[in-house]
């Protein structure tokens, strides 16, 4: 792609930066979300807690998906969530 000016060189720029902040906002607004309904990150944790007593752990790609599938998320997103959960209202979960 060749660009007409160094100013239009900062703008791609400028509007590709912008564009990767989005997924840094969206997972905000998901974080934010579990944490102002406790009750859901309960419900994360109980689903988590099963999955350890069946001898899965909370990081592997089966728990991952899981909670991807229930919270219909993306594998990263819901990677994210769980991490965030565990930390603040299950960290007895593994």
């Amino acid at each position: 792609m060749q660009l007409k000016s160094p100013a239009m060189g900062w703008a791609f720029l400028a509007a590709l930066s912008l564009g990767a902040t989005n997924p840094a906002l969206a997972q905000s607004q998901l974080l934010e979300k579990v944490k102002q309904n406790p009750a859901e990150a309960r419900q994360i944790c109980a689903e988590l807690r099963q999955l350890n007593s069946s001898g899965i752990s909370s990081t592997s790609p089966q728990a991952i998906k899981v909670i991807a599938k229930q919270n219909n998320l993306s594998p990263m997103d819901a990677e994210v969530l769980s991490t965030y959960v565990i930390g603040l209202h299950c960290p007895d979960v593994r």
